[in-house]
């Protein structure tokens, strides 16, 4: 867990640096090996760090050019607050007609290659990165380049803060089992090249997501609750005042 959020004290320490004027708007970020050894970290971090950079709005990734400072007064993404609830109904409703598109058109290749991905998760290999490439997989399998981009930017979105990591990750490793059946008939309906039930698969999956996201969020407020009448308790108690 630890590494996996590393990246969010690079993304701190490149905005503290773009905020001073150390790298100015309009400046290019120095490459990702100098900036894995200025920061001490993998390169992958540092990838990592970036798409965060990005999705706030602090920088703009231009292809074969390099990272590039943006100007935050123009950028209206980094204030924006985006929490899991909103993007997991934007994957559903993305999501489910990417999968009612892929029903049509996906290939034998990838099917086979959308089973690996479930005999990882049954097998307990990097359950996080098996889930992230089933979907990715689906996606591509629209062969609709747009779609492909839009599944993209939501799991970008899904990274996208520290709460939403911290919500994703609070209900994601609850139910393994259910997680791996939804992806089970999920990957059944595409096989049967039966659009409308590989929609309602999708939908399913992420109603269920949606559901447990509250739940924790109830289940924390319950716990704040408890915790505060807890302290009121202890400050009113004669006991504790004899």
């Amino acid at each position: 867990m630890a590494a996996k959020r590393l990246f969010w004290g690079i993304v701190d320490l490149i905005e503290t640096s773009i905020n001073s004027g150390k790298f100015p708007a309009g400046s290019r970020l120095p490459p990702e090996r100098e900036l894995a050894q200025r920061f001490n970290v993998s390169r992958p971090t540092i990838r990592e760090a970036i798409i965060a950079l990005e999705v706030r709005g602090r920088v703009e990734v231009k292809t074969s050019s390099g990272v590039y400072v943006l100007d935050s007064q123009k950028s209206g993404k980094a204030s924006k607050k985006i929490n899991a609830f909103e993007v997991t109904q934007a994957r559903a409703v993305v999501e489910g007609e990417v999968a009612a598109l892929a029903a049509a058109a996906i290939t034998e290749e990838e099917l086979d290659e959308l089973h690996q991905t479930l005999t990882d998760m049954e097998e307990g290999k990097n359950m996080q990165a098996a889930d992230k490439d089933f979907h990715r997989i689906i996606a591509d399998a629209t062969h609709n380049e747009a779609m492909k981009s839009l599944v993209a930017s939501l799991w970008e979105l899904r990274a996208s803060s520290k709460e939403i990591i911290e919500d994703y990750d609070s209900v994601c490793s609850k139910d393994n089992a259910k997680t791996i059946a939804e992806h089970r008939a999920i990957y059944n309906a595409l096989k049967s090249r039966d659009a409308s039930q590989s929609r309602t698969a999708m939908h399913e999956h992420f109603d269920r997501l949606i559901n447990t996201l509250f739940e924790a969020e109830e289940s924390r407020a319950l716990e704040k609750i408890k915790k505060e009448s807890s302290e009121k308790r202890d400050m009113y108690s004669i006991r504790r005042q004899a």
